[in-house]
């Protein structure tokens, strides 16, 4: 009992410190050398076969945009992506942060070759439009979170090859940076291990920085989202039925297979109706 207060006692710590506090943490070597060096590889292959595909906010790089790939879905390319979106602690920290029937917004990774660009400074979905704050309701604010980001680093990030900045405390200003906020941002690199994971709440200020070595970056990016927030990757239409069907409890709450809305309430009561008629 002693040992489950003390690991509740250091989740309710994390939470306060991706909310009140520098926005993220970094957990130590989550995932095995062997877990790791399976998903990475499956990572390279999809992303030298396919087509490299831009991702967002790279800034003024366009000539440079084939070194950074994107490959997503990834429940579909890998029983080990399956699991790693069912790890814990991640999974306890996520139902603390985000409540207990969190859903999977989505799953990619990032390929960022030697060379790569980086990223401007920018929030993540569903707040990365923010920079049309008339879109979003009325005193939105970073009470409480709609996202949380959880990056496994699949090569160890350092500062040199582009590891992720992050402004510290970003997050409790609730919006996208602006021009001067860019300016003026004090970076710190979220650097770590292969097999390390990175946790940052979505609303903090971030971007990948530039690949300056001579080998890849590359890590699997999950976004976890609150139950009522709509996905950023269309799960059960993207999913192989054969996962579907062999899913376990968790990963069916994760792709929103146990929430049953948006629903037409007009079948839903009729039947209810005929249920209680039988």
């Amino acid at each position: 009992m002693e040992q489950i207060a003390q690991e509740a006692a250091t989740q309710e710590g994390i939470v306060t410190e991706l909310i009140d506090g520098r926005g993220y943490v970094v957990l130590p070597q989550v995932f095995t050398a062997a877990e790791i060096a399976e998903a990475r590889a499956l990572i390279m292959r999809y992303s030298d076969s396919d087509a490299p595909k831009a991702t967002h906010f790279q800034g003024a790089n366009p000539e440079k945009l084939h070194l950074q790939r994107r490959v997503w879905n990834l429940l579909n390319k890998g029983d080990i992506f399956v699991a790693m979106v069912q790890r814990e602690p991640v999974v306890s920290i996520m139902r603390r942060f985000l409540g207990s029937e969190f859903i999977l917004g989505s799953i990619a990774a990032n390929r960022l070759l030697p060379g790569g660009p980086g990223q401007e400074l920018h929030i993540d979905y569903p707040y990365w439009d923010m920079y049309k704050p008339e879109s979003f309701p009325a005193r939105i604010n970073p009470s409480f979170p709609l996202n949380a980001q959880v990056t496994i680093l699949l090569d160890d990030f350092t500062a040199e090859n582009g590891a992720t900045a992050i402004v510290p405390g970003s997050q409790k200003l609730g919006r996208y940076p602006s021009a001067e906020d860019r300016a003026a941002a004090k970076l710190e690199r979220m650097t770590g291990k292969a097999g390390d994971v990175a946790i940052f709440f979505g609303l903090a200020w971030h971007s990948a920085m530039p690949n300056d070595s001579d080998g890849d970056r590359s890590a699997v990016l999950i976004q976890y989202l609150p139950k009522f927030v709509k996905p950023m990757e269309d799960q059960v239409r993207g999913l192989d039925p054969q996962i579907l069907d062999r899913a376990s409890p968790l990963l069916r709450q994760l792709v929103g297979l146990d929430y049953p809305y948006p629903q037409l309430l007009d079948e839903a009561e009729a039947g209810n109706a005929e249920g209680r008629v039988a």
